[in-house]
């Protein structure tokens, strides 16, 4: 019983994301065009839902389900590693047509092609972990 509410969470997320049109390759595509709003207005709309939440947990000093303090770490000085996983993430975004959270919304939906995505994000993730040392963090 508790993890239902993380499966109704789960299928509420993959509602709102279906009914957004945030899961279509065609609004993906819009985006990365400069053709359409649509996608930027979803995208801003989380990123500001995301700084209250932040400025909520911090302002009211919230505990986890354990009972601790929620903290937030300070995040390393240096540009060069944000823009190249962001440069990555976001070729592989618009090449895919999606980001990781609505693949499994596509799977669900029944297209079946995406699942050779998820593999691939599940390789290029195993991949890091096996080479993650001798990278530059």
């Amino acid at each position: 019983m508790k993890v239902l509410k993380y499966i109704l969470t789960g299928i509420l997320f993959g509602v709102v994301m279906s009914k957004s049109e945030a899961i279509s390759w065609y609004r993906i595509q819009e985006m990365f065009r400069f053709q359409s709003f649509h996608m930027y207005g979803i995208i801003g709309t989380a990123v500001i839902l995301g700084a209250l939440a932040v400025f909520l947990i911090k302002k009211l000093k919230l505990r986890d389900l354990q009972g601790k303090l929620i903290t937030f770490q300070p995040k390393e000085k240096g540009i060069t590693r944000y823009l190249m996983g962001g440069t990555i993430f976001g070729l592989g975004w618009a090449l895919v047509g999606a980001c990781p959270g609505p693949l499994f919304v596509n799977l669900g939906q029944g297209y079946w092609s995406i699942l050779i995505v998820i593999a691939g994000g599940l390789l290029g993730t195993y991949f890091y972990g096996v080479v993650r040392n001798r990278l530059p963090h």
